[in-house]
């Protein structure tokens, strides 16, 4: 088997989070690549939802946007954007929503607005999109992005959208519905929230990651399950899927999408 690197097995063990058939609200990058990844290999019946319309999406290259013309000519329908939130995500019909993130917190969390003071940042990010949403209403939400002590924070500067809050049962006391994150899958390990508290704790390792590396990484004090397994490692069969779409969307776009 080829080796690999770090961004191959992030992309990897986010996409085996995805079981087939499930439906899977989609953000663009990251988020993207894995849910392909994920059609491409053992869930060939997921359905991807973007928040432009389409339904079913199964593009051959990964799209640069959610108005990514790829998107509407392969889903097996498009609508309303309005009913994709109404309709889908707000009345219960989305298992998945996958979402990337400019940093994250203990809680799973998510900032995608502003760095440093809401009226002075010093970085305008991108912004919230359809996330506070996904992260709202879906019943479970994924969460990918690389580790650092720049995107794994110890209180966001902007709360764009709710993970569980303030921990605990924070997230019920405040109406949401669903399960909210259920894992953050970085290029180091896979963290999960702890029962009880919903703090995030690291319970698998990537091959060759030490709990120091992440330690190193995290700019608040993180914390490992009793037992932390080691995440296996990329079968050929999924690099060779996931060098193909890579190679697929550099020809079409010159980049190999997913990179934020």
């Amino acid at each position: 088997m080829s080796a690999f690197n770090t961004n191959e097995m992030m992309t990897v063990a986010a996409a085996r989070r995805l079981g087939n058939g499930s439906v899977c609200f989609v953000g663009i990058g990251l988020p993207s690549k894995a849910a392909n990844l994920a059609r491409l290999t053992h869930a060939p019946e997921v359905v991807l939802i973007y928040e432009s319309g389409p339904i079913g999406a199964k593009p051959s290259v990964l799209p640069l946007s959610i108005g990514d013309g790829e998107l509407a000519e392969t889903a097996d329908t498009v609508v309303p954007t309005g009913e994709i939130f109404r309709y889908w995500l707000q009345g219960g019909r989305i298992d998945v929503g996958f979402l990337g993130a400019a940093q994250v917190d203990k809680y799973g969390n998510i900032n995608t607005t502003v760095i440093g003071d809401y009226h002075a940042p010093k970085v305008r990010l991108p912004g919230a999109g359809g996330a506070p949403e996904i992260a709202g209403s879906a019943k479970k939400v994924l969460i990918i992005l690389k580790q650092g002590h720049r995107t794994f924070v110890d209180k966001l500067a902007f709360i764009t959208s709710v993970g569980h809050g303030e921990g605990g049962d924070h997230r019920k006391r405040l109406g949401l519905p669903g399960d909210g994150p259920v894992a953050i899958i970085t290029d180091l390990c896979i963290m999960e929230p702890e029962a009880g508290s919903n703090e995030f704790i690291v319970t698998s390792l990537h091959p060759g990651v030490t709990r120091e590396q992440v330690i190193e990484n995290t700019g608040w004090q993180i914390r490992f399950a009793d037992n932390v397994n080691t995440t296996e490692a990329p079968t050929a069969a999924e690099l060779a899927a996931l060098r193909d779409l890579e190679a697929r969307t550099a020809a079409a776009h010159g980049q190999a999408g997913g990179e934020e």
